[in-house]
């Protein structure tokens, strides 16, 4: 094996947040799993998450769910991730209410934007220096603005309805090739590709 990646899926652990927008980046990690026929979650307590493994190529890639809630996912990467060149190649997953549903974004080294989770992170790890993988969550109106979400708290833990489920499918698979494209071929060309 040449390189090792971390890739770890933000939303809140439990029956009752599975299907919330704020957990999408669960979803996703569940769906990448499934692709590339992994062994099942298994959970590790020491860590405080769940944790499966996939190969791709060359590359040894660690999938994490944490089972905390998001404002302490920090506390469970930052058992696995001990260093700041480690954090380079730390992939996070999660829902963004600054993108447009059925859109999403690839960026490296930038602040948490008012992300709980990713916020948690930037402390546990010292460094902002890893790779988000951001997926929008808020709808769009029918003049193309995004819709005024009031009550933000409240809102990311409702589920998606079916209409937002079909407009979400496809940009779910598109987040599934993003992942494969920074793991083989790196970070830039997935940028490139996908923003």
């Amino acid at each position: 094996m040449t390189d090792h990646y971390t890739i770890v899926g933000l939303g809140n652990p439990g029956e009752k947040y599975e299907h919330t927008r704020h957990n999408i980046g669960r979803a996703v990690l569940n769906m990448f799993l499934e692709k590339h026929s992994g062994p099942a979650w298994h959970k590790k307590s020491h860590i405080n998450a769940l944790v499966s493994e996939v190969i791709l190529g060359d590359t040894e890639v660690q999938l994490i769910l944490p089972e905390t809630y998001m404002n302490n996912s920090g506390s469970a990467i930052k058992k696995v991730v001990t260093n700041t060149k480690q954090a380079e190649q730390v992939i996070v997953v999660y829902d963004d209410s600054d993108i447009a549903l059925g859109d999403m974004k690839l960026s490296f080294g930038r602040g948490a934007g008012g992300h709980k989770g990713v916020e948690s992170i930037i402390q546990s790890l010292g460094t902002k220096d890893f790779i988000r993988v951001r997926i929008g969550i808020t709808p769009i109106t029918f003049g193309g603005k995004m819709r005024k979400v009031f009550n933000h708290k409240e809102w990311i833990l409702k589920t998606f309805s079916k209409k937002e489920q079909e407009i979400l499918f496809p940009i779910m698979q598109n987040v599934q090739e993003a992942l494969e494209v920074i793991i083989v071929e790196g970070k830039e060309k997935a940028m490139n590709q996908f923003n």
